[in-house]
């Protein structure tokens, strides 16, 4: 390890990433650095925002594993024959796992998605069954940050029998020792803002329906988050138990989208770059991989507006420490 670099490293999270509660770098599959920082310590938990998505995308690939899910290929609709599609909708028929985990499925919102209408929603699901579609076009990146992916917690659901909660406690997080409290409703805006600004709840959000959220609200330690980094980077062996299935994580870390205009590949939501993946949410929560380094990076924040590069830390910071 290099102490002046990991020096400047401390000093720029200090004057530029105030917002981090912590950091964990695994080198080799061995814990190489772990700082936490605002008071907290390694038993705080934040929400970690869309870092929850590529949680789905593993609890996905588990589900086929099980054989409860066929193919990724199959239609969206397949798994909720009692939605009643209106009259004249087309694309919505045609839309797949593999379009949801790609962000490639078209949405009915434009610039402007109906937040409020949907976090006061009795059902997220249903809320985003009836926004997808309309007259986009398959196959086109769209970035849905909150409004759609609960569409694959519905599926999981449906498909397993079980809470999505209760199936990733049993094949994902009991398996590597993650602990997370329980399912969260919120009763009203104070109760989620309170939330979003906690380092001590343990917990994932739930709609009122009790199905948890698919693009936000779990939160995560920073080992934690290592730790999924870590079983991703050895094809999804934890302690010589195939937790994931290395197909699954080979393709889902493979570029199968783009979102265009800041250049950034997309795999099964997970972003993807030349060394290799991350899961990224607001604030710069980050599992960063380097496959070829064989590093493992994670990133606890809190949200801000306008957070610091949360790659260019680990690109010009945190990754020269540890070469």
């Amino acid at each position: 390890m290099n102490q002046k670099k990991l020096e400047q490293l401390e000093k720029k999270i200090s004057s530029g990433y105030g917002n981090i509660t912590g950091v964990v770098v695994l080198k080799n599959g061995m814990v190489s650095y772990e700082k936490y920082f605002k008071g907290c310590t390694e038993n705080s938990h934040v929400h970690v925002y869309s870092v929850t998505k590529s949680i789905i995308s593993a609890l996905i690939g588990i589900a086929l594993d099980k054989g409860h899910i066929k193919s990724i290929e199959q239609r969206v609709l397949d798994f909720f024959p009692e939605y009643q599609v209106k009259k004249g909708e087309h694309t919505i028929q045609n839309i797949t796992i593999q379009d949801m985990l790609t962000m490639t499925a078209p949405y009915k919102y434009r610039l402007f998605p109906p937040y409020i209408k949907y976090f006061t929603s009795s059902d997220y699901v249903k809320f985003s069954l009836d926004l997808l579609g309309g007259r986009g076009k398959i196959g086109a990146f769209r970035y849905a940050p909150l409004i759609g992916p609960d569409i694959l917690s519905g599926i999981l659901v449906k498909a397993t029998g079980q809470p999505v909660f209760d199936f990733a406690d049993e094949y994902l997080f009991s398996p590597l020792d993650i602990v997370v409290g329980g399912s969260l409703m919120f009763e009203n805006k104070e109760e989620q803002m309170a939330f979003n600004k906690s380092t001590h709840i343990s917990g994932w959000a739930a709609d009122p329906m009790g199905i948890n959220t698919a693009g936000w609200g779990l939160t995560l330690t920073p080992m934690d988050m290592a730790k999924i980094g870590r079983l991703y980077l050895d094809g999804g062996i934890w302690e010589n138990r195939q937790i994931v299935s290395q197909k699954w994580i080979q393709e889902s870390t493979t570029e199968h989208s783009r979102w265009k205009k800041p250049n950034l590949p997309y795999g099964y939501l997970w972003w993807v770059n030349e060394d290799g993946y991350a899961a990224m949410g607001d604030g710069g929560n980050m599992i960063y991989v380097n496959a070829k380094k064989r590093l493992v990076v994670s990133v606890a924040a809190l949200f801000v507006k306008r957070a610091g590069n949360g790659m260019k830390l680990i690109k010009d910071y945190i990754e020269p420490v540890f070469e």
